[in-house]
């Protein structure tokens, strides 16, 4: 008896960010916009109601692009790119902040959404999931579709979706039709389909693979598929080269994983300008104590506690250093998170400027703890230094 195909698909939403800015901004639709920066770039409002948008070629400082919306791709700004540098190619493209609490609201509309149409789905981040629809009656195209419309009916968003035998050509075929595509493949068309596609196209082959992998000759998919195995090996390793050779192929076995508990949970911002401990103690103590307060948020809101809290810092020279402390209990306390933080930064010499700085919960589990617990470790962390100065030493 013939075992049955999958049927494994890849949703992601179209420049999600910029796109839930677009409900709010309606006519900056059509227009080059890119999302990064400070909440200082938020819009004015004219006295006679209309709104002034910031520019990145007004901009001053290391913010990077969060998001940028199709036409500003096409003018060569994307996400990671600082935006100074985004703004010497595509000048009049508008700028604005990031909105975290409202790309949430619809990161669980959309989700919600595909929930009423399919039952074994993946949460793979705040704008992409993966869905098993190899158990679901009715045409693929068909589900497919409705599904996209269960997402735009709930959030007024586009989305793209690609239907495969598995997680890794539905991950590279969600991409292929951009905007709002909607694409199905077969394994029967992966040399006509996938095989031209650039190599970086494989998640899980990053820049350095790449960059190997041209030195050797290697370009297209097509290219690593003739590969053979000793070759490979030569190169990357026997574990990494059999990788190779399965993904070239259209081979990957993983299930789509309904439920996975997170490792770790973080805050982190980067600065507009460097830093010091002791010059600007009033400012980094603000900070500090805000992320602190985030990631208790985070945490209470999805139901778990840490037993461990670490603090991340990079300073000028781009050196990072990160410390953690254990908890004697697990939390989700505020208090006790700074608490804790304060604690790994008595153990930093604070001395050179800081560019960022972060703050993680791991070591988590679901919440049991009682209010006593909390109490108690609040009493054992609250006699911690008052401001990020005095832990400097």
């Amino acid at each position: 008896m013939q075992a049955q195909v999958r049927r494994i698909a890849h949703l992601d939403m179209d420049a999600f960010y910029a796109s839930v800015e677009l409900l709010r901004y309606p006519e900056l639709r059509g227009l080059p916009l890119v999302i990064g920066g400070w909440k200082t770039h938020e819009p004015v409002v004219q006295p006679d109601g209309s709104k002034l948008f910031a520019k990145i070629s007004d901009y001053v400082g290391r913010g990077v692009i969060t998001t940028a919306t199709y036409e500003a791709r096409a003018l060569g700004a994307s996400s990671g790119m600082g935006i100074m540098k985004a703004a010497r190619l595509a000048p009049d493209a508008f700028l604005l902040p990031v909105h975290f609490d409202a790309y949430r609201h619809y990161s669980r509309l959309f989700k919600d959404a595909v929930s009423k149409v399919a039952a074994k789905i993946e949460d793979r981040g705040i704008d992409e999931i993966y869905i098993d629809l190899t158990d679901e009656e009715g045409d693929t195209r068909y589900l497919a579709q409705r599904i996209k419309n269960a997402v735009r009916e709930a959030t007024g968003l586009s989305c793209s979706i690609s239907v495969t035998p598995n997680k890794l050509l539905a991950k590279i075929c969600s991409d292929l039709e951009k905007p709002d595509g909607l694409t199905i493949l077969g394994f029967d068309e992966i040399p006509a389909r996938i095989w031209p596609l650039p190599v970086r196209k494989v998640n899980g082959i990053g820049p350095k693979a790449t960059e190997k992998l041209a030195a050797l000759g290697i370009a297209t998919i097509g290219e690593l598929a003739q590969c053979g195995p000793e070759f490979l090996q030569e190169h990357f390793g026997r574990r990494y080269a059999t990788w190779l050779i399965e993904v070239a192929n259209g081979i990957d076995e993983r299930e789509v994983i309904t439920h996975s508990e997170p490792q770790s949970i973080s805050r982190e911002t980067t600065f507009e300008r460097d830093l010091h401990a002791r010059r600007d103690r009033k400012a980094l103590t603000e900070i500090f104590t805000s992320l602190c307060s985030q990631l208790a948020d985070d945490i209470q809101r999805k139901g778990y506690t840490s037993r461990s809290i670490g603090i991340k810092l990079r300073f000028d020279d781009f050196q990072i250093l990160t410390r953690n402390v254990t908890l004697p209990a697990p939390t989700d306390a505020a208090s006790v998170i700074l608490g804790a933080a304060r604690e790994c930064l008595k153990r930093v010499p604070l001395e050179r400027p800081l560019r960022l700085l972060g703050v993680r919960a791991s070591a988590l589990d679901k919440k049991q703890q009682s209010e006593g617990e909390v109490q108690r470790q609040q009493e054992l962390f609250l006699s911690g230094a008052e401001t990020i100065d005095e832990s400097a030493g």
